[in-house]
């Protein structure tokens, strides 16, 4: 277990030139005169209105959590030294959205090892199984018990258990909900470990729960540090004060909104750093887009490479900039402080923000059209090889285009005819159904984008972008553009016991969410790569010649 070192767990929220005056100073006193702080804290539902008041009712146990979790250290690390007693130390997560980004990040912070599936690519999945199975644990998280990329996962992992002469029982971890039926699955099974979440936290704001605790600690971070970081930050949360952290956050955020700034934009400021908040941005995607993203309105996170990025150094009036880390002068806003501390700013911000924009921040009602589609789709199968003929092949690149796109000519012309569907203000969506690692040059994409096209640009690989910015996408500011990337398997993977390949239910991921957005009145352009490596050079290639 890495040990703890003395630092600074306080707060900052720079709201640089704005300061709190003007329509940030009104809201936070509004806020601090409404109580807020302090009604939050004590998981008052009543604050976003009556329509939102059952569900918020069994959604704010996260307030307490640097409490409540305390228990789970002990039980943590006892496991953790069971399985290196018997020579397994390398630690393998399946789960998506919440159950997988927070663990993510703080493993990628305290630089330990973990192997996070999240993906159906069939490379990915092979790659994560080629390690060494004779040293490997997998903890399959899924809130609902129901993922079907984290069932899958289970299912490829316990067969090569299996053939490899291991007991997949001792080896497979589980962490879900009280009654889900994983749970039952679990007892049923016999599996080594079954840790029950709290069942009043949703999935993205479960960070501190067993979801994002225990397959951290298990890889070797410091997860009883990371909630006395939390319990430090919940005392400056709960007041009602003009200098609460949450509060000044929440109100810069929404009165940006107000004015016209529908967009986030998140670059880490200190990269390099020991502090350095490995990845946050991609957990803060999640929270903050399918927090807001609802009722036509909300908040798009746009992550971003850094402060010189761009979207981030020439952002327009539709954006905050927001640095995590020292404050940088392309930065409208920047926030510092420790891990555990940041997670719970966000969800207090956040929180906060669903009652100033007038939307139910803990529901979803969007990201189940998705799902359902893709379900669809695997249940016809014959449907995905004869979706439909590309309109124009350009090398190792199928072009399928969309409305508003003839897919004529080369595939620059495709590009730029694209582009110009998007509307003023408005947002290109990439969205990578590929390898995140093998394919890592797929990131590429959304800088050279930015540079071209005047708007802010978003990457999410798929599917795991469907459990975070997807609800945003379909629920909320109907101005966004969606260029999807999908890639032919060299390998593909049978998921024991179900009728479909890993690579089959990818491709029913990305043409289901399309067929969504398209039901919306959105523009999609899906390009398919027959060569995955040729395909993302030449995107590139035709991105960079075209004409601004």
């Amino acid at each position: 277990m890495t040990q703890p070192q003395p630092q600074d767990t306080s707060l900052t929220v720079d709201l640089g030139d704005s300061g709190a005056g003007g329509a940030v100073g009104e809201l936070i006193a509004k806020l601090v005169a409404d109580r807020v702080a302090s009604k939050l804290a004590g998981q008052d539902s009543t604050l976003w209105g009556p329509a939102a008041e059952s569900e918020a009712s069994i959604r704010l146990s996260w307030t307490t959590l640097h409490k409540t979790s305390r228990p789970l250290i002990g039980e943590i690390d006892a496991l953790r030294e069971e399985l290196r007693g018997e020579g397994v130390d390398r630690v393998v997560l399946a789960g998506m959205g919440g159950s997988s980004l927070a663990p993510e990040v703080i493993t990628a912070t305290e630089g330990v090892p973990l192997t996070v599936l999240d993906t159906t690519d069939p490379g990915q999945v092979g790659d994560a199984l080629a390690g060494d199975l004779d040293r490997t644990v997998i903890v399959v998280s899924s809130k609902s018990g129901g993922t079907v990329e984290t069932d899958s996962h289970r299912r490829i992992f316990a067969k090569a258990f299996t053939e490899a002469g291991i007991d997949p029982g001792r080896r497979i971890v589980v962490v879900t909900d009280p009654g889900s039926p994983l749970a039952e699955l679990a007892e049923s099974e016999g599996y080594r470990k079954l840790f029950l979440a709290d069942p009043n936290v949703g999935g993205r704001y479960s960070a501190l729960t067993a979801f994002g605790l225990v397959p951290a600690g298990l890889a070797g971070a410091d997860v009883a540090r990371l909630l006395d970081q939390a319990a430090a930050a919940a005392g400056e949360l709960s007041v009602d004060s003009d200098g609460n952290p949450g509060l000044r956050l929440a109100a810069a955020l929404g009165a940006a909104h107000e004015a016209g700034a529908e967009k986030v934009v998140l670059a880490n400021s200190d990269t390099g750093s020991p502090e350095t908040l490995t990845g946050f941005g991609d957990w803060a995607e999640q929270l903050i887009a399918e927090s807001t993203g609802k009722q036509g309105t909300g908040l798009l996170p746009v992550v971003v490479e850094g402060p010189d990025s761009p979207g981030f150094a020439d952002a327009d009036s539709d954006a905050t900039t927001v640095a995590i880390g020292p404050r940088v002068s392309t930065a409208d806003l920047a926030v510092r402080g420790p891990l555990g501390g940041q997670f719970l700013l966000w969800e207090y911000a956040t929180a906060v923000i669903g009652r100033l924009l007038g939307i139910n921040p803990f529901d979803q009602p969007d990201v189940e059209a998705a799902k359902n589609a893709a379900r669809s789709l695997l249940d016809e199968p014959e449907s995905l090889g004869g979706e439909q003929e590309p309109s124009t092949v350009d090398g190792p690149v199928e072009v399928f285009a969309s409305a508003g796109v003839s897919g004529d000519g080369g595939l620059g012309d495709v590009l730029q005819e694209f582009l110009r569907t998007v509307p003023e203000h408005g947002y290109v969506a990439v969205q990578a159904y590929l390898d995140r690692l093998d394919d890592a040059s797929a990131t590429l994409l959304r800088g050279e984008l930015a540079k071209r096209c005047g708007v802010q640009v978003t990457f999410g690989w798929g599917p795991r972008f469907l459990h975070s910015t997807g609800q945003y996408h379909k629920g909320g500011h109907q101005n966004g553009v969606f260029l999807q990337i999908t890639g032919a398997a060299d390998n593909d993977i049978e998921v024991p016991d179900r009728p479909y390949t890993l690579a089959t239910l990818q491709l029913a991921q990305a043409l289901g969410d399309g067929a969504v957005l398209r039901e919306h009145g959105r523009p999609v352009l899906r390009l398919h790569l027959t060569d995955r490596a040729a395909g993302l050079a030449e995107i590139v290639r035709a991105l960079q010649e075209l004409q601004t």
